[in-house]
């Protein structure tokens, strides 16, 4: 066992070692192929339609009814749910059942027909600040409309309606909240794949893969040395991009730090078993970078990273959920914004830690027929 541990920590150390020099290695290929302009011609979209949203009206008059009804009316919005009391609103959003509630007062139609301005709130889901600002001016607009059509009928020039919002999770909805930790996920799926990516495609552009036969390693070590310096590069790349986040970007970080990186080690799990996968598959280097980037693009972009899963085709959607980035981020988001701990992040490791194994296995396989 103990000579077994040596072989495999020389063979992590050859691979390192082996990367940090090779220049190719660390080459990054331009010109994304066919397949993943079509990707993003359906999946990178942001057109919001059917926004689930929720409906807390306190008031029995008839102007909050015609509010309500420009709301449902719309072909952006959907009724989800209707409220009674504040804590149903604070499950919904909790939950991400709806994106944003529709707070209206008891005194919305008094205040109206007194000439007072009547104030309508909408709380919505501030965890994505990209789609809660779209559909923040969506909801505008249509205050906007009912103020004007209020004034064209009683002939008064300020508005008779104000809209007071308010974010959860990201009060300010700075998108550098949103974005800072996905590019957590995508710089650490990048390199963990490069390293994994060309291994074995290195050994056998070089020459030196042949050599391997004649090692005393046995292909049951080889697999663990060449993924080990995937976990290691990959676990120090998102270590870094995660302290520079909270101390340099100032993104609050607010749940559990065991939950984030149990959540990484099973991400990095799928990322190297991907990796392995295409450099058992590639020829040569070249052929290495291309499967890296053929699948890195497509992952990106059916992640959710930067347009909603929600939006795209119910195909695309289905096709997400081989992807394991879609899930880490959200991890990366509910340990940084939520609060989240490691029991409510399950439905998220669970997939991660499934296509770990079969992805690993596979290479596995793979592997084995190389060597036979």
């Amino acid at each position: 066992m103990r000579a077994s541990l040596q072989r495999i920590f020389a063979l992590t150390l050859k691979e390192l070692l082996a990367l940090l020099r090779d220049a190719a290695s660390r080459a990054v290929l331009i010109g994304p192929p066919l397949i993943q302009l079509v990707v993003f011609g359906y999946a990178a979209t942001f057109d919001l339609k059917d926004i689930p949203f929720a409906i807390y009206n306190q008031d029995e008059g008839q102007l909050s009814r015609d509010l309500i009804a420009r709301f449902t009316g719309s072909t952006n919005f959907q009724l989800l749910a209707v409220a009674h009391d504040q804590r149903e609103v604070t499950s919904l959003i909790d939950n991400r059942s709806v994106l944003f509630a529709l707070s209206i007062g008891p005194e919305f139609t008094s205040d109206l027909e007194r000439g007072r301005t009547a104030h309508v709130q909408l709380i919505f889901d501030g965890r994505d600040s990209n789609t809660a600002a779209i559909a923040n001016g969506y909801a505008q607009a249509i205050v906007s409309a009912f103020d004007r059509s209020w004034n064209q009928q009683h002939g008064r020039k300020p508005p008779p309606a104000l809209l007071l919002d308010r974010a959860w999770f990201n009060p300010n909805l700075q998108s550098r909240w949103f974005i800072v930790p996905g590019i957590c996920g995508i710089l650490t799926l990048l390199v963990s794949m490069l390293t994994t990516g060309l291994s074995v495609a290195r050994e056998r552009e070089l020459g030196t893969f042949d050599q391997l036969l004649v090692t005393p390693l046995h292909p049951a070590e080889i697999l663990p040395g060449k993924a080990l310096p995937g976990f290691l590069v990959g676990t120090f790349e998102g270590t870094l991009i995660i302290v520079v986040a909270i101390f340099w970007f100032h993104v609050p970080f607010t749940g559990s730090l065991a939950a984030l990186y149990f959540g990484l080690f099973c991400f990095l799990l799928s990322a190297v078993g991907i990796g392995l996968m295409i450099s058992s598959l590639a020829v040569t280097q070249q052929q290495g970078l291309l499967g890296v980037f053929l699948f890195m693009v497509p992952a990106i972009v059916l992640s959710g990273f930067a347009t909603p899963i929600a939006n795209m085709p119910p195909v695309v959607q289905a096709i997400t959920r081989l992807d394991p980035l879609r899930y880490f981020l959200v991890i990366l988001r509910a340990c940084f914004l939520e609060g989240a701990d490691a029991s409510l992040l399950w439905p998220q490791y669970l997939p991660l830690i499934a296509m770990g194994i079969v992805s690993l296995i596979v290479a596995g396989q793979l592997f084995r027929r190389r060597l036979a």
